[in-house]
């Protein structure tokens, strides 16, 4: 059996402003398990990043361990990459986005990566606002390890040997805007055409942006019982909005009723346009988006959608003041001013 991928493709796909096809985003054949909701994901990244006109060559993908940190290798071949140790990614992802802030940082996670050994690292990477999309592939389960229940597993959901958790499910979504995420949002591996528009407006996203996605695990978490299958996903969802994801300086021609439209302009003139679904919700509003996520909970509902967004956000680049230029592109010269340099500095602190 081999796991590469078919080199032939189609001579007439179409291809975007780069001139690049669709192929040209894609990685290895995935190894997880056939069905795994994991690898709609990739799909979606995939299909994103092509829209985008992203270059590979400037995006950087980093994830930890689980099934989950195994796909970036299904994705983005074309790109930098590294593969850190458990609940460690982001970690790397703040000293490479140090080291260079001109790349495009993707990292991917799962719930046992960074709810659980990574919980401390999750924490301060949103606490520091640091510039890169991170998605949790999150299946409730540690589908290496013949699939116990992680963090995230909800209160009674009753795993494949029959086990029903004992304990409140960490909810990370709700974590990430109480922590300061200045974009958050849920989606469902099924749901393309929902995830697709959250993953370019994250990538296009000036500070740290977080997307949670209920990915469930064919082998260990698919069964009745369970509070991340596909039947019980699919007949608990609820969405806050449909959204349309429109680039900068793309004609706007979206038509909503009276009401329901919710316009947010970002940093560069791009536009999400939110259709809204969910009463007494509103995106710009962190207080509104807690309640919704607390209030969907309350009757059995995973809300999925833009949860929130501040589009005035600033990246830790911002917060700390470092230069303009990326740090691996400094010389001996810019960071060794000299003596007289070294002498006003002495003097001032005499």
């Amino acid at each position: 059996m081999t796991y590469v991928r078919p080199k032939f493709r189609h001579p007439e796909l179409p291809k975007n402003k780069l001139g690049y096809s669709v192929d040209y985003y894609e990685g290895a054949l995935s190894t997880l398990c056939a069905g795994c909701g994991h690898d709609s994901i990739s799909a979606g990244i995939i299909q994103a990043a092509y829209e985008m006109n992203v270059e590979p060559h400037k995006l950087a993908k980093l994830s930890g361990i689980g099934c989950s940190s195994k796909t970036p290798a299904y994705f983005l071949s074309n790109s930098h990459g590294f593969n850190s140790v458990h609940g460690r990614m982001p970690s790397v992802a703040t000293g490479a986005n140090l080291a260079n802030k001109d790349l495009i940082y993707f990292g991917v996670s799962g719930d046992g990566d960074s709810a659980s050994i990574g919980m401390g690292q999750f924490v301060h990477v949103i606490r520091r606002g640091l510039n890169m999309t991170y998605i949790v592939m999150n299946n409730g389960c540690y589908g290496l390890t013949k699939g116990q229940d992680s963090a995230t597993a909800d209160q009674g959901s009753k795993n494949k040997t029959g086990h029903v958790n004992l304990f409140e499910g960490i909810d990370l979504a709700s974590l990430a805007i109480e922590l300061g995420a200045t974009f958050v949002a849920q989606s469902f591996s099924g749901d393309k055409k929902q995830l697709v528009p959250l993953i370019k407006a994250a990538m296009n996203h000036p500070g740290f942006a977080f997307i949670n996605v209920i990915s469930p695990c064919v082998t260990f978490n698919n069964n009745m019982g369970s509070t991340k299958s596909y039947d019980y996903v699919r007949q608990h969802v609820e969405a806050t909005a449909t959204m349309d994801f429109v680039p900068e300086m793309q004609e706007i021609s979206v038509q909503y009723d009276k009401g329901s439209q919710k316009s947010v302009t970002m940093h560069d003139g791009s536009i999400i346009q939110l259709h809204k679904l969910a009463e007494e919700w509103d995106p710009l509003d962190r207080q509104s988006a807690v309640n919704a996520v607390i209030n969907a909970k309350a009757k059995n509902e995973i809300l999925t959608g833009l949860l929130y967004v501040n589009p005035d956000a600033h990246d830790l680049h911002h917060v700390i003041k470092t230069s303009d230029r990326p740090l691996n592109t400094l010389t001996k010269k810019d960071l060794c001013p000299g003596n007289a340099a070294l002498a006003d500095i002495n003097a001032e602190l005499r």
